[in-house]
């Protein structure tokens, strides 16, 4: 009966999480592709990725299997990601601002998506008692999300959205040290994760933001 209870219980904080990633990683990826192409680049749109249809985006392992093993070993914060949007850097005109605003927009979308949610809070009374609960967890848990998710794609380390952005505003002398981490930044996320650092870093700008949506909303 107590192993019935902790799995009707993981069973039923997974749905509250379903939700809320979903949401996050395909809003993230289409905003890049949608920038993109008002940059002069539709490499995207070609690739049906400037779309708000998960199925496009979805990645079997960072948007379904990581959030589910981060949840169950009760990780204190969560996050997943989708498949990159295909992005030809090169089309981009004006190349440096198209290639910040490009990077710039899947985290922004984070931001803006972690502030409806707290908005929506707003209307939980209009729901059935019943369903309150549930409601109210996938809003908390899209805030915490989403806001973690922005934090965590602005660090400054391709192939991350921080890293991107670095790379248009540093000098050319700078920025191309920097680009050639790219094919070795998820290694160095990996060893970061291994000593904790990762978490560090993310922990007190993650909490910080969080607070200020519910601020800017009047949830504080």
């Amino acid at each position: 009966m107590v192993l019935d209870a902790q799995l009707a219980n993981a069973v039923t904080t997974a749905t509250t999480w379903v939700l809320p990633v979903i949401f996050a990683v395909t809003f993230h990826e289409a905003a890049h592709g949608f920038v993109a192409l008002q940059f002069g680049d539709d490499t995207a749109l070609r690739a049906g990725r400037v779309s708000a249809n998960p199925l496009n985006h979805i990645d079997p392992f960072g948007t379904i299997l990581l959030p589910a093993l981060m949840i169950m070993a009760r990780v204190p914060f969560l996050f997943g990601y989708a498949k990159p949007v295909p992005v030809n850097f090169g089309r981009l005109k004006p190349a440096r601002l198209g290639m910040i605003l490009v990077a710039l927009a899947g985290p922004m979308t984070n931001v803006i998506l972690a502030i409806i949610s707290a908005l929506l809070a707003y209307g939980l009374h209009w729901l059935p008692p019943a369903a309150v609960i549930w409601a109210r967890d996938n809003l908390r848990n899209s805030i915490e999300l989403n806001v973690v998710l922005c934090v965590f794609n602005m660090l400054p380390l391709p192939p991350l959205d921080g890293g991107r952005i670095l790379v248009g505003i540093l000098p050319r002398p700078l920025a191309l040290p920097v680009a050639r981490l790219e094919p070795y930044g998820m290694l160095i996320l990996m060893g970061l994760f291994l000593v904790s650092y990762v978490g560090w870093l993310i922990g007190g700008p993650a909490n910080a933001l969080y607070e200020l949506v519910l601020a800017l909303t009047g949830q504080g």
